[in-house]
């Protein structure tokens, strides 16, 4: 794999985490759902939570998903780093 795509993809992954982590913190503090921030966390992670948030069954107040897209993307970076080094 070229290593400038491999970094540029690496890169993409971790502003998602970013993201995601951003969004969980939103949930925490109250916001105006006006903000043109807090529209734009949500519009990008939205499309990669909803698939989650189907497949999990319910579990009260406590949403998982963002946890398991974490962690999914952390997954993907390990890959891509490893297909890089080969």
């Amino acid at each position: 794999m070229n290593d400038q795509v491999a970094t540029i993809f690496t890169l993409f992954l971790y502003v998602l985490i970013g993201l995601i982590v951003a969004r969980s913190i939103l949930t925490w503090i109250p916001s105006r759902p006006d903000n043109v921030l807090t529209r734009f966390v949500y519009q990008a992670t939205e499309p990669l939570l909803a698939p989650i948030r189907r497949l999990l069954p319910k579990s009260g107040m406590i949403d998982f998903s963002a946890m398991i897209l974490i962690v999914l993307l952390y997954v993907m970076v390990a890959v891509v780093n490893q297909a890089a080094s080969s």
